[in-house]
């Protein structure tokens, strides 16, 4: 694909090798953070994690070898050879991570190598699907793989397949799923108590595979888009997490009230049901500073407003609750109910703001209120818009708010991958976007917090991407009550921690199931 290098200039921190058939940009972000970058779907870096790239300009060297390009750091030695193969060593030129040389042999698990078989029993060995973006690394065997954010499973990764791509799928989970509602697209391999981290900034869906599908190598790879990766040297995994967080942002510093215990279920209503359930945590003496309130809430599912006759006065409720030390948090879903006379339906119906169909036709699907239809975060106005409206959930006296389906999920299946978005005057599909979909909605509903309040907003989001800290908590979505779930809540929050998301939690009771 690439061919042989040819040449290469130096601009700054931009070192551009030309190869027979493209240039590949390698940047050096600081001693230990370099990004590699081939434009071979866009020619533009397209980051929805990183907003503000923070360049530390540091001395390093750019030398011609014999059979490779070397770049020196204080910190690392980069070497680029033909075909774009990249080893990069420690400043003791000890080898810490080497780009595979093999061919790629799928091990075929099944009788007698027929993969045909396997896929009519209904079998998908996904780790032997075909990429347009494939980039593997060799395997040792005392590398430790970590991170990858929300994860069923144990703690270390190695020999697992993992796909990002949001998926809303209520069944139980088990220690192998390959994917659930966030994608975090950032893993650290850990190698003689020496780390580094490779964060893949690509939104379309991508796939890591530590080892399951030949133990001889690791790789990450996409169905498009563009090789866009970001290694980050530690040696520590401490300074790992601190190089992806200079890259994605950090957690802001949270409200006192929001590190206590916080009440939810589906659902508390009406409100005669709220002020029992805080009556009993009073009477009780257990110590809880916050209740939730889900989708029963509102009038037949319309977001951003409230069933008059379950909740007759809102704003009384929740100052009660705010006097006996309960804040309240309120879910709202992307979906917008298809409805004539209904506020938000009408203005984002006038003002273009919802996703259309590859016809320009605006897309509908079906969830909680019915027929719906679903706002373009890419666009900036359009987050604007849904930012302003949090003001009517603050109005009401709510302190924060909770963002759900916002994979995002739908009843009628998946939206199509030519579901059109438009960022700003950019024309993209589902394909591209659907990851990012939840991070963009998060964003704006955090800036409509902060606006309407000045304080520091509480988002918890369901789906995620890489960056999405900056702008909101995480919970590990719908868990079952079984003692299963409750030990791989750990480890999953364990690797969403060092995936960047500090603040992070999951149902402690579980969501489905029968909790005793």
């Amino acid at each position: 694909m690439f061919g042989k290098i040819k040449d290469f200039n130096v601009i700054e921190n931009i070192v551009k090798i030309e190869f027979e058939n493209i240039e590949v940009k390698v940047n050096i972000v600081s001693p230990s953070i370099i990004n590699f970058f081939v434009p071979n779907f866009r020619d533009e870096q397209d980051s929805k994690a990183i907003e503000d790239l923070k360049i530390r300009h540091c001395k390093y060297e750019v030398k011609r070898c014999i059979d490779n390009i070397t770049i020196k750091t204080d910190e690392l030695i980069i070497k680029v050879y033909d075909e774009f193969k990249v080893d990069i060593y420690n400043k003791y030129e000890k080898l810490i991570c080497e780009d595979y040389r093999g061919n790629r042999e799928p091990f075929i698990k099944n009788c007698a190598g027929r993969l045909d078989i396997a896929f009519q029993e209904g079998h998908k060995p996904t780790e032997h699907m075909k990429y347009k973006v494939f980039v593997p690394k060799k395997m040792e065997d005392n590398m430790y793989f970590y991170g990858f954010g929300e994860r069923s499973g144990h703690l270390n990764k190695k020999y697992c397949h993992y796909i990002n791509w949001n998926t809303d799928d209520p069944t139980p989970h088990g220690e192998t799923y390959e994917k659930l509602y966030k994608s975090i697209p950032f893993f650290i391999t850990l190698k003689d108590e020496e780390a580094f981290g490779i964060f893949f900034d690509n939104t379309f869906e991508t796939h890591f595979d530590l080892g399951k599908e030949n133990s001889n190598y690791y790789y990450f790879a996409s169905v498009d888009g563009n090789i866009d990766y970001y290694f980050i040297y530690g040696p520590s995994v401490k300074n790992v997490v601190k190089g992806y967080t200079h890259l994605t942002g950090t957690t802001p510093l949270p409200q006192l009230w929001t590190l206590g215990y916080q009440q939810c279920r589906w659902a508390y209503c009406p409100e005669e049901n709220v002020y029992e359930i805080a009556k009993k945590f009073r009477e009780k003496d257990i110590p809880c500073d916050t209740i939730y309130l889900d989708i029963e809430y509102m009038d037949d599912f319309r977001v951003f407003t409230w069933n008059k006759n379950k909740f007759k006065d809102p704003k009384k409720m929740i100052k009660n609750l705010n006097n006996d030390g309960f804040k309240l948090v309120t879910i709202i879903d992307p979906g917008v109910k298809v409805d004539r006379g209904y506020k938000i339906y009408d203005e984002g119906l006038e003002k273009n703001y919802f996703v259309t169909d590859k016809n320009g036709i605006v897309y509908t699907n079906w969830v909680w209120p019915g027929n719906s239809v679903f706002p373009d975060f890419m666009n900036s106005e359009v987050r604007k818009w849904w930012a302003d409206n949090q003001k009517i959930m603050i109005d009401y006296g709510v302190s924060g708010i909770w963002n759900d389906m916002n994979e995002p999920a739908s009843f009628n299946g998946l939206l199509p991958d030519d579901v059109k978005f438009n960022e700003d005057g950019k024309n993209k599909d589902h394909k591209e976007v659907h990851n990012v979909y939840g991070h963009m909605m998060d964003k704006a509903t955090y800036e409509g917090i902060k606006n309407a309040t000045n304080k520091r907003p509480f988002v918890v989001t369901r789906a995620c991407y890489s960056g999405t800290q900056k702008y909101s908590t995480v919970w590990t979505g719908d868990n079952q009550s079984t003692w299963e779930h409750l030990r791989m809540s750990v480890p999953m929050l364990m690797n969403l921690g060092i995936s960047g998301m500090s603040f992070c939690g999951t149902d402690v009771g579980g969501f489905g199931y029968d909790c005793t």
